[in-house]
């Protein structure tokens, strides 16, 4: 059973975690292996039902577009990774990951060691700088990936023996809603019911009357579920604040994102109303904001995507930290299919997520490039059991789902 709403803030106010940061040392005793070239391959995955991150101009499906990022270093050695652009998510897309990838970040990383973790990302943010926070995240999440495969394979380790963390090797899934009408949810529901899932996270913003009434039938339906509403930054200030209490009260559990990233003082707000626990999303992209919104009272934790804050490497850092001060973190994604899924999976499990995931790749989208698709049985996925990302490519996929390159 998952923890009350009341449980959850006592956790979130005085419980802290018994993790360290520390410095992430992949390249301890190793000899330099250095990158040799970076190839990126535009892939889209047909799409399935309705998301609404996923439609065009003029509300045409898009299917989710990604690109897949190989890394070779000049020992034979391969890495592979993969960037999730949502252009009505966020400022990147396609075309601008792989540009910046191909143009910017392959010439400044040939040559550096695999094992320089640090180095790496140093580069990376001096090509292409940031502005408030990192710059361009989810272009350099799709590196971040390829490396960390890449030294997992090298040191073949799996990602807890990296971590020296057991962990826990299934995730339970939540069912995303995002119905235009109110008379969709009861089949949206048993849609997920009938493949096995239990807890749902609702796409709520800008309306609270229909937000409220969404929840309520929700809750209704699924009375032992977790229930989680995200607003991906759709409210204002008052609204927020009178949608909170109302939201609370008929079940919802947990409120990611309700105002826009540079709302700070309306967070502190929330933050102090205490209707619910208010957790960040697309504000928290680099552990610097994170730790400064912290300590200004505006979160009760983070809704974790590694492909939004740059990759694996600082979605932990910014775990470490949250566990470490008591407050809470889901497990989240962008629709992410194949690679970047399994990054969150590693990471979710390594770190013993205690909610249900809305990693809804598998129920918005078709085909896969792996080897194996990750595929979920009774609404969880398992963990990836092998090293470095802990799947395997096949090159044959790859090309069966590559688009025409956009340069």
């Amino acid at each position: 059973m998952f923890m009350t709403r009341r449980e959850m803030m006592v956790r979130a106010a005085g419980l802290a975690g018994a993790v360290g940061l520390g410095r992430l040392a992949e390249g301890d005793n190793m000899e330099a292996c250095r990158i040799q070239r970076i190839e990126t391959f535009p892939v889209t995955y047909p799409t399935v039902g309705r998301f609404k991150f996923f439609e065009g101009p003029r509300g045409e499906p898009l299917g989710r577009q990604t690109v897949v990022v190989k890394i070779t270093a000049d020992d034979g050695s391969v890495g592979w990774g993969q960037s999730v652009p949502t252009n009505k998510w966020s400022y990147e897309t396609l075309e601008t990951v792989q540009t910046t990838i191909d143009r910017y970040l392959a010439p400044v990383l040939a040559g550096m060691d695999v094992f320089d973790i640090d180095g790496i990302h140093s580069a990376m943010d001096t090509i292409i700088a940031p502005s408030f926070s990192t710059g361009q995240p989810i272009c350099k999440a799709g590196v971040d990936l390829a490396i960390f495969d890449l030294v997992g394979r090298k040191r073949n380790q799996t990602a807890g023996q990296r971590w020296n963390r057991r962990g826990k090797d299934r995730i339970t899934l939540s069912w995303t809603l995002n119905p235009k009408t109110l008379d969709e949810i009861p089949g949206l529901i048993e849609q997920g019911w009938q493949r096995g899932y239990r807890n749902f996270n609702v796409k709520v913003a800008p309306e609270p009357k229909y937000d409220v009434e969404m929840c309520r039938q929700v809750r209704k339906r699924v009375p032992d579920g977790f229930l989680w509403a995200d607003a991906n930054g759709g409210y204002d200030e008052p609204t927020a604040l009178a949608a909170a209490p109302a939201l609370a009260e008929v079940g919802v559990d947990v409120l990611e994102q309700p105002l826009r990233p540079n709302r700070l003082r309306g967070y502190q707000k929330l933050k102090k109303q205490g209707a619910l626990p208010i957790l960040l999303d697309e504000s928290a992209v680099n552990h610097a904001e994170l730790e400064e919104f912290v300590a200004l009272g505006m979160c009760d934790g983070v809704a974790m995507k590694p492909a939004r804050c740059g990759g694996i490497t600082e979605a932990r850092r910014q775990i470490e930290f949250l566990l470490d001060r008591g407050l809470m973190f889901l497990g989240s994604g962008l629709t992410d299919p194949d690679l970047s899924m399994a990054a969150s999976l590693l990471l979710y499990g390594a770190y013993e997520l205690r909610y249900p995931a809305a990693l809804n790749g598998p129920q918005f989208l078709t085909g896969s490039i792996l080897q194996k698709p990750v595929v979920p049985v009774d609404g969880g996925l398992a963990v990836p059991p092998g090293v470095g990302l802990g799947v395997e490519v096949d090159e044959g996929r790859l090309r069966s789902l590559r688009n025409p390159s956009p340069r």
